[in-house]
């Protein structure tokens, strides 16, 4: 096989440089789209009406309908095209977002939820796809890591600089929307459809794509396998108990982080002036976005310290994240939950390599699709689990109780991780 050249974007034909910044702006706008409404999206439920548990469900809702949908919906996007896949998960988050400003409903709300997991499912995987071959035939044989790395930097810069904004637009328009009988969040989800739109127009006539031949079967077959690849998922981490005990630790971890991520900004909102709250709490999501990816650069080094010995790379965050999560939840000032917060955002990235790295050595190439779709399906039912657990502990005692109850579930996965690490040792000896 060729060796790709190294990647230089003054050596690339004008086509490429085009196509990497058409697929910028892109992710860009579609994270922006996306980052106006995640640094609010707790308030903005407290604010109509619902309890902590409440939230939960509905993220659990959020949780489940993307599990359910990811597996039947994997394979559409080879066989109808990925912009009109693309542009279907579009119209889903703008009737999720419509759904969102009509109501305050909890039903409404769930449908809402169920929308947006509807629209994560259909947006998995299409345009990146789009991208990479698209680069490749402008740009046969050159490395297309760092241009992936560009999109991820846009990416990034979307989610941060839309949760700024989309916690600084309830704090300077908020009075006018509740004059109007509106909800102060509704002007952040409002500029969230508003640029959703905008993505799809952007989406329908700048992004090039072939037209395929409609195939009305690629849904049904896309559905009839799903039962199919759990089958054989789960038939493969029977095979390899490594693979199990690793799965089982991803489902207590995101059991234990999850809830955190979700209701953060409902702890720490009591915590702030009224006037800069919402801002405030937007600059922290965005420093949350940033932290992990900073973790996540540093992972490579943290590793070679480990000697490249993932599973006690991986044991010795989770145990440093139970720890830094009951130090979160005894936070009562915003300076010390803001510094706590952001080492915890650290690790969360910290945790990502080594886990996926587990996971490659584990299966085969001709393995590695159905586990990475097993994989996913267990990430997210212990997130809904996680979140439907502690949300209960946290509307009958307190978020900081919910919180070190959680920080149990990063216990069980240290324990389970340690015991996957000799495991590897000895497959090595």
């Amino acid at each position: 096989m060729a060796t790709d050249l190294e990647f230089s974007v003054a050596a690339l034909s004008g086509p490429a440089r085009r196509h990497i910044r058409v697929f910028q702006v892109h992710q860009f706008l579609d994270r922006f789209a996306m980052g106006l409404t995640v640094a609010v999206v707790a308030l903005a439920l407290t604010d109509r009406g619902m309890d902590l548990f409440q939230i939960s469900l509905l993220f659990g809702v959020y949780s489940l309908t993307t599990m359910a949908m990811e597996l039947p919906f994997g394979g559409l996007a080879d066989n109808i095209g990925r912009k009109p896949v693309f542009l279907a998960a579009v119209v889903a988050s703008l009737i999720s977002l419509a759904l969102f400003l009509s109501t305050s409903d909890f039903h409404v709300l769930a449908v809402s939820f169920a929308f947006i997991g509807f629209g994560r499912a259909l947006r998995s995987g299409t345009l990146d796809a789009w991208f990479v071959e698209t680069f490749k035939a402008a740009a046969p044989n050159v490395d297309v890591q760092p241009a992936l790395a560009k999109a991820q930097w846009a990416n990034a810069m979307g989610l941060a600089v839309g949760a700024v904004v989309g916690g600084l637009l309830p704090d300077l328009f908020g009075s006018l929307a509740e004059r109007r009988g509106l909800s102060v969040y509704d002007v952040s989800y409002a500029a969230s459809f508003a640029v959703m739109a905008g993505v799809f127009v952007y989406t329908l006539c700048v992004i090039v794509e072939e037209p395929r031949p409609l195939n009305p079967q690629a849904l049904k077959r896309g559905f009839a396998s799903v039962p199919l690849v759990i089958r054989d998922a789960g038939l493969l981490a029977l095979k390899h108990p490594a693979l199990s005990v690793l799965l089982a630790a991803l489902t207590f971890f995101l059991m234990a982080t999850n809830p955190v991520e979700v209701i953060w900004p409902t702890h720490v909102k009591p915590m702030l002036d009224d006037g800069y709250a919402n801002t405030a709490i937007g600059v922290l999501t965005a420093t949350y976005f940033f932290s992990i990816a900073f973790g996540a650069s540093l992972s490579p080094r943290i590793s070679h310290m480990f000697r490249r010995r993932h599973a006690i790379t991986l044991a010795s965050a989770f145990a440093c994240m139970a720890g830094i999560q009951i130090a979160l939840a005894l936070q009562d000032s915003i300076a010390g939950f803001a510094i706590v917060f952001i080492l915890y955002s650290v690790f969360l990235g910290v945790s990502e390599t080594p886990a996926s790295s587990i996971l490659h050595r584990c299966v085969d190439d001709r393995q590695r699709s159905t586990m990475l779709s097993l994989r996913s399906l267990i990430q997210q039912l212990g997130a809904a689990l996680g979140l439907i657990l502690v949300g209960a502990i946290a509307e009958v005692y307190s978020t900081p109780t919910a919180w070190m109850v959680g920080a149990l579930f990063l216990v069980v996965a240290v324990f389970l991780i340690s015991l996957l690490a000799k495991r590897l040792a000895s497959e090595i000896e």
